[in-house]
């Protein structure tokens, strides 16, 4: 979305839902992670900081958030022609070898997991548009739980094209039901490739009565806000100035 051009005062609503849902899915996610391992008050052992690798994360999102502001503001035409922010991280990468060694031993086993995501995305690129179900928030709920077995990137572009959601709600949506299931997230795929056990299916019931009660609880609130079709696609400041300007000004 924040490619897109979606402002992120559309998107800020949506902390509503995930702290309702908080309320279900942290407090038995923390009791699991306790019996799996316990906080102990005298452990005296501190965790080892690679702040090499931290300085390279560092930078790898600077130059990704740079590029991104630096294009959409002032360079909005080329915005569609061209990967920046992907030549941007890649630049970002080159320059750390200097720094560090990537793990390249991990690209084998990762490999897997990027074909798996491409196919979803080029998959979701073939689906018509115009004869997906109209949105509301029955139909975001629907693509939150859908997002747990065909991952949130896809059916987030679906959604960008075709415009009319609430962005706050679809963010909620498919960000909390895309990890609902192990392979619904490109982390998750990441994890489980390390460890294998993240692939039970099983307790994952908190996060389905998270992603529902979230849902509720902020449509009850603060109710349904859709956005035309084309107010997604802004650029940057131009994008924002849009939302804020009416179309018969514009027409003027």
């Amino acid at each position: 979305m924040w490619i897109a051009g979606v402002p992120s005062s559309r998107v800020a609503h949506a902390l509503v839902a995930s702290s309702a849902a908080l309320l279900i899915f942290g407090v038995p996610a923390a009791r699991q992670q306790h019996k799996y391992a316990p906080i102990l008050k005298r452990a005296r052992e501190r965790p080892h900081v690679n702040w090499i690798r931290v300085g390279i994360v560092g930078l790898i999102l600077t130059l990704a958030i740079a590029t991104n502001v630096t294009v959409n503001v002032k360079f909005p035409e080329h915005a569609a022609h061209f990967p920046f922010i992907g030549v941007a991280v890649w630049a970002a990468i080159l320059l750390s070898l200097v720094a560090s060694r990537p793990d390249w031993e991990v690209l084998p086993e990762t490999f897997k997991g990027s074909i798996f995501l491409l196919s979803l995305v080029v998959c979701a690129s073939m689906m018509p548009v115009g004869e997906l179900p109209l949105a509301s928030w029955r139909t975001t709920l629907g693509l939150g739980f859908l997002s747990s077995v065909f991952d949130n990137i896809p059916l987030t572009a679906l959604a960008l094209e075709q415009g009319h959601y609430d962005w706050g709600a679809l963010a909620y949506a498919v960000g909390f039901g895309g990890s609902m299931i192990w392979f619904g997230s490109s982390a998750g795929v990441a994890i489980s490739n390390m460890f294998p056990e993240a692939r039970s299916g099983q307790s994952r019931m908190a996060d389905c009565c998270g992603v529902c009660r979230g849902i509720a609880v902020l449509i009850m609130l603060l109710g349904w806000h859709p956005l035309p079709k084309g107010s997604s696609r802004g650029h940057g400041l131009r994008g924002q100035l849009h939302l804020l300007v009416p179309e018969s000004v514009h027409g003027c």
